[in-house]
């Protein structure tokens, strides 16, 4: 389901106080000041694709401002990536400024102060998520944030036109293969991350990148197959299990590692569902791949610190429905108001 927001029928006069609230109502707070006498119409639409909110922002000249005092209202844990389609920006954040051009694309931190500066008309697409579904540390993102990567560096040519095509779709993907798609695409930022910081394997980004994306998705439709291994994987793709095993070197994650991640976070959505209350903890935990209940429910425990149980309570509780469950040691989060949680 889509989400629109759009100014065209607000009177001229009120567009810019619309607008402002609109913002920081949807998205993360932020300070939103039109630079124009007569505001022109505006519009977000938006798309949840998993972990990912996609948003397509059309709006005329402003200045959009995330201070301390506001990142002390929430939307701290979230990370934006914008990317270019019309229209010149400035970013700068973390004492690094970036200039953005059609085509380009750069990420900004919700958890540090940015100012984001829009002198001319412009449309762009923000992907905006929760840092904890990106696999990377916090000195990773620190290399991602307020830089600009365009059509001149393979990777992120080939990273913009994934997302590009993910956005194009956004409004007519059933809501599996949508998580699975939103999922490749946070790996591919893994992966830029990574090649940012020089831990990436020395062969051609492009091809390398194409050939685990494949693989990724390989993996995600036989989840629930209890066979599936690295030497079923390489011999579906006719690679080499070490070869295999390099390519997800540069996630810095074993294949082993990731298959059990994707299968754990397929069970805690069918354990979230409304009519969860009906699934056993054993039938989810087959229906994904896991060799037995009591093997899954130890993994879900170390992975998100409360039990499949505990967490199927919650949720008919209403205290976690929607919300992403945290490591271990940390507490189940309650929901967010709707609409809250996205970041231009």
């Amino acid at each position: 389901m889509s989400v629109v927001l759009d100014t065209a029928g607000v009177p001229a006069a009120d567009r810019a106080e619309y607008w402002h609230e609109a913002v920081s109502r949807t998205f993360i707070p932020l300070d939103v000041a039109l630079c124009e006498d007569a505001p022109a119409p505006a519009a977000i639409t938006s798309h949840r694709l998993g972990a990912v909110q996609v948003s397509l922002v059309r709006a005329g000249p402003q200045r959009v401002e995330r201070s301390a005092g506001l990142i002390a209202r929430g939307g701290e844990d979230h990370l934006t990536l914008a990317l270019h389609h019309r229209g010149t920006a400035r970013l700068v954040q973390d004492g690094r400024q970036v200039e953005l051009r059609p085509g380009a694309f750069a990420i900004s931190d919700a958890g540090r102060p940015f100012v984001k500066e829009l002198p001319e008309p412009f449309v762009f697409t923000a992907f905006h998520w929760p840092r904890s579904a990106v696999g990377v540390t916090e000195e990773d993102l620190r290399v991602l944030t307020a830089t600009a990567f365009d059509t001149r560096d393979d990777t992120a040519r080939l990273v913009a036109a994934y997302l590009e095509c993910l956005s194009r779709s956004a409004g007519s993907m059933e809501p599996q293969v949508a998580r699975r798609l939103a999922a490749t695409a946070l790996d591919l930022l893994a992966v830029l991350a990574h090649e940012r910081r020089g831990r990436s394997a020395p062969e051609a980004p492009e091809a390398a990148l194409a050939t685990l994306a494949r693989v990724k998705d390989h993996i995600l439709r036989h989840l629930g197959d209890r066979d599936l291994s690295p030497e079923r994987i390489a011999g579906a793709h006719h690679v080499s299990v070490r070869y295999l095993h390099k390519l997800f070197r540069f996630e810095g994650v074993t294949v082993a590692r990731w298959i059990r991640r994707q299968r754990l976070d397929m069970s805690r959505r069918d354990l979230g569902r409304p009519n969860a209350g009906r699934a056993t903890v054993a039938a989810v935990a087959g229906r994904w791949g896991f060799v037995s209940a009591s093997h899954f429910s130890r993994a879900f425990r170390a992975a998100y610190g409360v039990s499949p149980r505990e967490w199927q309570e919650c949720v008919r509780a209403g205290l976690a429905q929607g919300s992403v469950l945290r490591p271990a040691g940390q507490p189940v989060p309650a929901a967010r108001p709707a609409g809250y949680g996205v970041a231009v």
